[in-house]
């Protein structure tokens, strides 16, 4: 699994996310993250292909880049996290 981070720079919550995303993968070594700044070049075009139209966005993803969960201008409880990617 893949977990994407969409983040800016001027954005208030997205420390927060970045947070639960570094607990979370401490506790899960094999989870893949991919971070993304949608100020950049490659991080709008990522957040093009995934329809990301607020921050900070987590997707949950499957190897071939399918959404298996989405949490859009929100942040996730860390139980929450760990959850959906058990």
């Amino acid at each position: 699994m893949i977990l994407k981070l969409f983040t800016q720079p001027d954005c208030g919550k997205c420390p927060s996310a970045k947070q639960v995303v570094v607990k979370l993968k401490t506790q899960n070594s094999k989870l893949k993250i991919e971070e993304f700044d949608v100020t950049t070049v490659d991080g709008m075009a990522e957040a093009s292909f995934y329809t990301v139209m607020a921050t900070p966005t987590i997707l949950l993803c499957d190897n071939t880049g399918k959404i298996l969960k989405d949490w859009r201008g929100q942040i996730p409880a860390l139980t929450e996290l760990k959850r959906a990617t058990a």
